[in-house]
C-alpha cells in the first residue's frame, strides 16, 4: 500500500465537506418553499416509486462524548410511544402524497440508538409502516444496534420483519479510549450480538470503528483492529473521528492534546487500511472495505454503487424519504431537512404540516455536478460530457491539474480516473467539482477536516 508523505498529508488536511449531499447543507435555505417540495415529491414519485425509508430514532440512555449526531440523552423508556405516533403521522402526510402504493427497497434505523425502542415498539412502528407498502424480493433493511443494549429479541423481531443486515457500533475496544469517549463497552458483548445476528440468520453484519479518537495511539487500535478481524464482520466502516466542537458541544469535554496529530491520525488510517487489506477486504470508497462475494463490492465492481445520506448503497431507488427529527429527504429534484428539535418537530407533525424547515432545489448545473461527485466517490472515476466541458474548465480543471501534480489522478478532457494515492483523498478530489464551495468559500469552520 502506497504510504502518504507528511507534506501531501500536510497540504490536503483542510476542512471539507463529506459529500453525503451536494450542495452540501450549509447552501441549504432555510425559507424551502414546501408547497414546492410537495409538488416536485409527487412528481418525483411518479417517475419511479421505488423508495428508500430512513428513519431517525434519536434516543440514547448516555451521550457518547465523540458523537456528532443529532440525540436526545433520556433514561426515561416513556418517550418511545409519544415519538413513534408522529413517525407515523409524518409517514401518513407523505403517504397521502404517493397516488400509488410505495415500493421500499431500503430501510434503515439509525440514531441515536434504535434499540433504545423496545422490540415490541419496533415492531408495531415497522409494521405499520410496511402495511399499505410493497417489499420487493431484493430489499436491504437495516438498523444500528448498539452492543450494549442489543437483545436477541431486538435481532429476531428485526429479522421477522424483513431486515437482512445490522451495523454495530464497536468504535474502539481499548478501556482507556472508550473511558474518554464516555463509551464503557466490554469487547463481549460486541462478540455476543454478532454471534445472534448470524445465528438468526442475518445476510450482512457490519462494525463501525472510528480513528482519530482522544487517546488513541498505535498499538491500542491495532489492539482493536485484531479484535474486530476475529469477529470477520462482512463489512467494516472505518470513520475518521470529526472534530468539531461548534456544532457537537459534548466535544468540548476533550482535552485537544489527546487527540492525534494529523500525521498520527493518517498512521492510524493507514494502519487500519493496510490490517484489512491483508485480511482480504476490499477498499469500496470513503470509509468503507468489506469481504469478497459481498454485494457492496460486487456493486462496486459493476459501477452500480450509490452514496446518500446513509452512506454507500447498493440499492439505487429514486427517492430517500427521511422521518423523523432533522431527518433528510432526497428526491433527487432537492433535498429538505426536518427540525432539529423533537418539541418543534411534534408541533408541526400535529398541525398534520410536514416538519421541513431548511433544503434545497436543485438547478441543472447542480444535478451535473452532484453525479460528477458521485461517480468520484463510488466508482474512482468520472466521464467528462462534452456539453459539461466549458464549465469545468471555468472551475474544475485547474483544480484537477494541482491534483494530477500529487499524483491522485490522472484525467484528460475525457474524464478522470483517481489514483491508488488518490483513494486516501476522495473528498479533496470530489471538491473539484463543487461549484458552490469554489466559486464562494464558505467560513474556515463550517466542515471537519479532510483526515
Amino acid at each position: 500500500m502506497q504510504q502518504v508523505s507528511l507534506d501531501l498529508l500536510q497540504k490536503y488536511n483542510v476542512p471539507i465537506p463529506r459529500y453525503t449531499s451536494y450542495p452540501t447543507v450549509p447552501y441549504w435555505d432555510e425559507t424551502i418553499d414546501v408547497s414546492t417540495w410537495k409538488s416536485l415529491f409527487t412528481q418525483r414519485f411518479d417517475e419511479s416509486r421505488e423508495i428508500s425509508l430512513y428513519l431517525h430514532l434519536p434516543f440514547c440512555e448516555s451521550l457518547c462524548t465523540f458523537c456528532g449526531c443529532n440525540k436526545r440523552i433520556t433514561t426515561n423508556h416513556t418517550v418511545e410511544e409519544t415519538y413513534m405516533l408522529a413517525l407515523l403521522k409524518e409517514w401518513e402526510i407523505y403517504r397521502a402524497m404517493m397516488p400509488h402504493k410505495p415500493i421500499i427497497r431500503e430501510l434503515h434505523l439509525g440514531g441515536g440508538t434504535p434499540t433504545f425502542f423496545s422490540p415490541g415498539n419496533l415492531k408495531y412502528l415497522i409494521e405499520h409502516i410496511l402495511a399499505d407498502s410493497d417489499v420487493p424480493a431484493e430489499h436491504e433493511f437495516g438498523f444500528e444496534g448498539h452492543p450494549n443494549n442489543t437483545t436477541w429479541e431486538h435481532l429476531q423481531t428485526l429479522f421477522d420483519l424483513g431486515f437482512n443486515r445490522v451495523s454495530f457500533g464497536m468504535q474502539d475496544s481499548n478501556p482507556e479510549v472508550q473511558k474518554v469517549i464516555n463509551r464503557i463497552q466490554p469487547h463481549a458483548n460486541v462478540v455476543q450480538v454478532v454471534q445472534w445476528a448470524r445465528e438468526i440468520g442475518y445476510e450482512s453484519v457490519n462494525l463501525d470503528l472510528v480513528y482519530g479518537l482522544p487517546l488513541q495511539t498505535l498499538p491500542r487500535l491495532e489492539k482493536t483492529i485484531q479484535d474486530a478481524l476475529e469477529i470477520k464482520p462482512d463489512r467494516i466502516a472505518f470513520y475518521s473521528y470529526a472534530h468539531v466542537p461548534w456544532t457537537s458541544k459534548a466535544q468540548r469535554l476533550f482535552d485537544e492534546q489527546d487527540l492525534p496529530s494529523a500525521d498520527e491520525k493518517m498512521q492510524l488510517y493507514q494502519l487500519g487500511k493496510k490490517r484489512f487489506m491483508e485480511a482480504g477486504y476490499t477498499d469500496i470508497g470513503m470509509d468503507h472495505f468489506a469481504l469478497p462475494g459481498d454485494l457492496m463490492v460486487q456493486a462496486h465492481e459493476a459501477g452500480n454503487l450509490h452514496r446518500n445520506f446513509m452512506g454507500y448503497t447498493v440499492q439505487q431507488t429514486g427517492m430517500l424519504v427521511g422521518l423523523g427529527v432533522s431527518s433528510i429527504s432526497d428526491i433527487y429534484y432537492g433535498f429538505a431537512q426536518n427540525k432539529k428539535t423533537i418539541q418543534e418537530y411534534y408541533e408541526q407533525i400535529n398541525r398534520g404540516e410536514l416538519a421541513v424547515f431548511k433544503g434545497y432545489l436543485l438547478d441543472e448545473v447542480d444535478q451535473k455536478m452532484r453525479q460528477y461527485i458521485l461517480d468520484v466517490a463510488c466508482r474512482g472515476k468520472a466521464h467528462f460530457a462534452k456539453e459539461d466541458l466549458e464549465l469545468l474548465r471555468q472551475y474544475t480543471f485547474h483544480a484537477l491539474d494541482e491534483l494530477a501534480l500529487d499524483d491522485l489522478v490522472t484525467w484528460g478532457e475525457h474524464g478522470l480516473i483517481v489514483t491508488d494515492l488518490g483513494k486516501h483523498f476522495i473528498r479533496n478530489i470530489c471538491k473539484a467539482f463543487d461549484l458552490k464551495l469554489l466559486s464562494a468559500e464558505v467560513q474556515k469552520k463550517t466542515f471537519s477536516q479532510a483526515v
